[in-house]
This record gives C-alpha cells, structure tokens and sequence, in this order.
C-alpha cells in the first residue's frame, strides 16, 4: 500500500542548555507584533536559501509561506495567534463540494479571476498545474494527490500529450476531481502549490518556469538574482476583494538570499536601516543569542514564539521483545523525565511545552488530556512497580540517537530511565544512517527520539504516518511498529470523513486509543522563536504551522 500522507520531521525548536525551570509554568504568549499594519513600504526576508524556486510542481512549502504571495490555489489557510488554522476559500467559492461517498470533489471558482497580465484565470489553468506535478522532471513537491487521484499511479505528466482523465473541467470555472477512495482532508490538499494555476502556453521551458511564474497573487517577480535576492512587486490585478487569507499590504518585498544564520539574528538584534523592515522565517533564535535576546526588552519585544509545534517523542519499538509487552511500555511512560528532554530543549518559553497527547495544538481533533498523568520529572518508584508486576527486573535498551543535534535530550531520557532501574545505552549516529536504521527493514533499536509535524493542518498528519501498520519500515515514519488492527480501521474511518468536525472527533478517539497502548511517550510540543524588525507587524507564530504568515505581514512608518 502506497503511503498517502507525508509529515515532515522538523528539529526540536531550540537546543541549549537552560536552568532547571518550573515545568508547570504558564507557557509564553505566541509573541510578535500582532499591532496594525499600514499599506506601503518593503518588506525584507533575510534567507539562508542560495536558491528559491516558485514553481509549484516542486515545492514543499505550507500554506502560509513565500510562494503564496505569487502563487494562489484553490483554498487557502487563515492563521491566529491562538487558534487553529482555519480552511478559506482561494480561487474557489468555497471549501468544496463533496459527493460519490466522498470521493468526487467539485469546485467553482469565483468570478473575475486574473493573472497579473489582465488574462482570464481558468479551471483548465489548475488542470494544467497539477498535472506538471506528475513529470519527472518536475519532482519534489508534496504529492498527496499522486496517489488520491484514480490513475494518478501511471500517470508521468502532461508534456507527451497526455491528460489525467480524473480532473475534468466541464467549463471555464469547474473542476472536478475523482478520487480513488474517501478522504475528507482533499480541501486540505487543493490548498498545496501544486493546485495553482499554470496557462500551458507560459510553460515554454518547465526546468526555469519556477524563475517568474505567471501570478495570481498580489506580488509577481521583478527580479531573481539566485544566492543574493529575489524582488517581488504588486500584481497590478489582483483583486483583494476575493481573497481572504492574503492582505497585500507591502508594497514591494525582497528577500534577501545567501546569508549566514547568525548574520541574520546580528542584524534584526541591531535593527538597522532596512533591517527594522525585516523578518527571520525560517532561522530560529540560536542558543548563543539566548542571553542577548532575554536580557534587552526591546530585543525580546520582537522574538515571535510558537505557542507549541512538533511533537517530539520517544519512539518505543515495540517488535523487540523487551518491548513487546504494553505493560512495560506503560511503566517507561512513569520512568521518562520530560522535565529534563524540556530543559535540554531551552526550557518551557523556548524549548516547548510539556506533551501527553499524539495530535499537537492548533490541530483540529486536539483533545488536551493526559492518560498516563505521570508528574514532569517522573515517577521512578511507579515505573519500578509496574515493571516488577510485569515480571520484568535487569531491562538495558539501546537508544539510537542523532549524534548533531539528540545527544542531550538522549542523556535526559538515559538518566530518567536508569532512576527507574532501566539501563539505557545511546547508540549515536549521522541524520542518514540513523534515519536508515530507524525506517528501514531492520531495526536493530529499542528506543528513539524523533520530532513530527505535518504537512497541513489535519490530526491524519499527526496519527497516520506514524501508527498506521502500512507505514511501518520501507522507509515509513512508523518507527515504533505498532500494529493494531482495530486502530487502523479507525483511522480509515477518519481519513474518509469529509464533515471536519466529525473527522476532529474520530481523530480525538484515535489518539487516545493509540495511547492507551503506549507505542511512544509523548515528550515536548517544541516551540520555534523568530525574530523580527521593530517596523514589522502582524508578525507572530500560531500554535500551527509554527512558522510565521508571510501573508498578512505589513509594515509601520
């Protein structure tokens, strides 16, 4: 069975050491600049990327980011500081209509739709686009609606001729899209960068179209110098009136490409000149700047912390015999010291919240509660207990851990672990080799420690890569194999849910039911921390995605 979700695994937030805090201290605001915003002005991005590509065929981005300035889809999302990202409408009407069980999906676009040229925006446009999604030459993009779309499996792309007979567009402003089996997050999906429209008469030369693609957003690009910056400036036409997620307040927005991390966080430190214009989107706040950051309140008025994000967790693997047994698994779920995995991370406001639950705030289906109700730090004695009345004495597990970046979180679970009586030894390794051990055929481990997020905010992202029995090995993120039937029909039964607020609620009952069998110990929601110029605003990090929302970003004078 062809997987049909991705997460990404992402890096812990922020990895230094802190003093021990109070784990039961109230976690931050999500932080940033959520004051009012004027139209006018440049907005400047200081990037690490040497290249960025617009092409949506390849890209993985979030809905909330970058290439969405340019490039619009059919739904798109709408962030806040303390909410869940809600599902709006982009290009289409609405969020879909669903019909044939849930597995044809119908979309009506609105009307006056144009590109930045004054051309007519039209359904066979996003036909178009998402079938260049399927050319080989044109991979690395998220490619959840490969293996929905019936004949998606065979198909390789529109530029021998062939269409894919499952996106029909009966007129100007429909699609319909036929999917091989129910699954109530398609409108999720139709929000990705693949779903946005490409006239096939502007895709003369596919390898560079990502250069200066044809906009439907309010920016369109006035120049590309790859490894030094990429200029975007208005789309003359577009028509603010139809679009809900974007504000388009900035005039002009330049990102500025190549540069070193640490050079970037000097420099919104500093906030100087075009500086106070600027933003980090995706280079976190470094351990070393730790102290500069919290020691001037100007400074650290302008950090946007996530108010959760990835969950990480201690995957146990549950093949091995020392493991095999749920009563022991639930006795190392009392043996973990998840004070100390969030104290190794930076502690509560910058290394994340403690975590019980599989599905992370800001997800739909998001249920706080807490089965096992172990206390932070842990509880030895009941661990010794339970592993005692499960006729368990002498326990040693290897603990595969990334040698870069999991060395201090691993000693953190060892030293928890070994005042439960468990003997735990790190077995260090490179990212590729352990990512091998810990997906592949054989896997010679009885613990590690992984982080997840997904791809879109749906609970499917957070359950069903990693507790599926079908995501187990060949390169899966099950990587507890854990197998239990009766969760698996659950989790086809949410998967194929088009009502969102039902699906919430089977997705709720799955995390419990999964936890019950303690597959993992969850262990922190990591935040992430941007910093930002003092003329930024309506620049914060929402619960999830826990990056910022280049789309509502405007400027102060």
């Amino acid at each position: 069975m062809k997987r049909i979700t991705r997460a990404v695994a992402v890096a812990a937030a922020l990895a230094l050491a802190a003093a021990a805090c109070n784990a039961n201290n109230q976690p931050p605001a999500a932080g940033g600049s959520t004051a009012a915003a004027e139209a006018g002005g440049t907005f400047h991005v200081l990037s690490t990327s040497k290249e960025i590509s617009l092409d949506p065929a390849k890209s993985q981005n979030l809905g909330t980011s970058t290439i969405h300035l340019v490039l619009r889809g059919l739904t798109s999302w709408k962030t806040s500081p303390d909410k869940a990202a809600e599902l709006v409408p982009d290009l289409a009407a609405d969020t879909g209509q669903v019909s044939d069980g849930g597995k044809t999906w119908t979309y009506k676009l609105k009307p006056g739709l144009k590109y930045a040229d004054g051309s007519p925006i039209v359904a066979a446009d996003i036909k178009y686009g998402v079938e260049r999604s399927f050319a080989p030459e044109l991979s690395g993009g998220l490619g959840y609606h490969k293996s929905l779309l019936v004949g998606g499996d065979k198909y390789t792309g529109p530029y021998k001729g062939a269409q894919l007979a499952s996106i029909e567009t009966p007129d100007d402003t429909t699609i319909v899209f036929k999917l091989n089996k129910p699954f109530g997050d398609w409108p999720w999906v139709v929000s990705m960068p693949a779903f946005s429209p490409v006239p096939k008469k502007a895709d003369t030369d596919p390898a560079h179209y990502g250069e200066d693609p044809v906009a439907s957003g309010p920016y369109q690009v006035k120049s590309y110098a790859p490894g030094s910056k990429l200029e975007l400036e208005r789309n003359p036409n577009w028509d603010k009136s139809t679009d809900e997620a974007r504000t388009g307040l900035p005039d002009a927005i330049v990102i500025d490409m190549g540069l070193q991390a640490d050079v970037v966080n000097q420099r919104l430190i500093a906030d100087a000149g075009d500086d106070k214009f600027a933003a980090a989107t995706g280079v976190s706040v470094p351990a070393a700047l730790i102290p500069t950051v919290s020691g001037n309140p100007a400074v650290k008025a302008r950090v946007a912390t996530s108010p959760s994000g990835a969950l990480q967790y201690l995957a146990m693997n549950t093949k091995r015999p020392a493991l095999a047994n749920p009563e022991v698994r639930k006795a190392i779920q009392y043996a973990v010291d998840k004070q100390a995995v969030q104290v190794a991370e930076g502690g509560p406001e910058y290394g994340g919240e403690i975590a019980t639950t599989l599905i992370t705030p800001g997800i739909e289906g998001y249920q706080k509660y807490d089965l096992y109700q172990a206390p932070p730090q842990g509880d030895p004695e009941k661990a010794k207990s339970m592993l005692a009345a499960a006729g368990v004495s002498n326990l040693n597990l290897v603990l595969a851990a990334d040698n870069a970046t999991g060395l201090s979180v691993a000693q953190a679970i060892q030293q928890g672990l070994k005042r439960a009586g468990i003997t735990v030894t790190i077995k260090p390794l490179d990212t590729e080799p352990l990512t091998d051990l810990i997906t592949g055929n054989k896997p010679d481990f009885d613990l590690t420690v992984s982080s997840w997020l997904p791809d879109f905010p749906s609970a499917i992202g957070n359950i069903q890569p990693l507790f599926a029995s079908s995501e187990a090995g060949n390169g899966g993120y099950n990587i507890s194999r854990y197998s239990n039937p009766a969760v698996d029909s659950a989790i086809a039964a949410a998967t194929a849910e088009s009502d969102r607020t039902k699906a919430a609620g089977l997705w709720g009952a799955v995390d419990k039911q999964i936890m019950a069998d303690a597959p993992v110990v969850p262990l922190i929601y990591a935040r992430n921390a941007f910093l930002h110029g003092s003329k930024v605003q309506n620049f914060f990090l929402p619960p999830y995605p826990p990056y910022p929302n280049v789309l509502i970003v405007g400027l102060s004078k």
